[in-house]
């Protein structure tokens, strides 16, 4: 009678190891893949930025700096390695994207021609999908850290070699500030 109730109890045992590995591996894998969707709208962005530049460079003449900065960035972007350095890479691109959009308002001729409005437009519709994609990776990312966190999977975490994922977070100071805005009609 004993024996049956040891063998129940690890039977039992088995049956949620098995449960808990494969809810790990199953949160695990959605994870890689809300990583791999940011990576493709991240591709998508450094895809265009070349093209933007090419299309804004001739009448840009004066504003060299800008953009050497947004390709630079771009650059250092695409060889980030990991969540925390692409995060921060992405960061300073967004930031060097940002001036040379605000540049791009100083340039009549450049505000009116039609494939920089074009691109303008895919590169926000692009930095709007990046937002969802890092939302969706850090809500799934935070759903895999938990349940590695929680009693008593827990235990079974660091044998089963389960690690916790990096959240996308906010590294520049100035990402935090309030944006300024003037409805002052002039």
């Amino acid at each position: 009678m004993i024996s049956w109730i040891i063998l129940a109890v690890l039977a039992v045992l088995v049956l949620w190891l098995v449960g808990a590995y494969n809810g790990l591996v199953s949160l695990k894998n959605q994870v890689l893949n809300g990583w791999k969707q940011i990576d493709v709208q991240l591709k998508r962005r450094h895809d265009l930025i070349p093209n933007l530049v090419e299309t804004v460079k001739g009448v840009m003449k004066f504003e060299q700096s800008t953009l050497t900065q947004v390709i630079e960035a771009r650059n250092k972007a695409i060889s980030a390695q990991g969540v925390a350095e692409k995060a921060a890479q992405e960061n300073v691109l967004s930031t060097a994207l940002r001036q040379l959009f605000a540049l791009v308002e100083n340039y009549p001729n450049l505000k009116s021609n039609e494939n920089v409005a074009k691109l303008q437009e895919e590169l926000v519709s692009t930095e709007n999908r990046i937002g969802f994609a890092r939302q969706f990776y850090n809500d799934i990312a935070t759903k895999f850290n938990i349940a590695q966190q929680v009693f008593p999977t827990n235990i079974i975490v660091g044998i089963l070699g389960f690690k916790a994922a990096e959240l996308f977070e906010i590294t520049e100071p100035s990402e935090r500030e309030t944006p300024k805005v003037d409805l002052g009609l002039k």
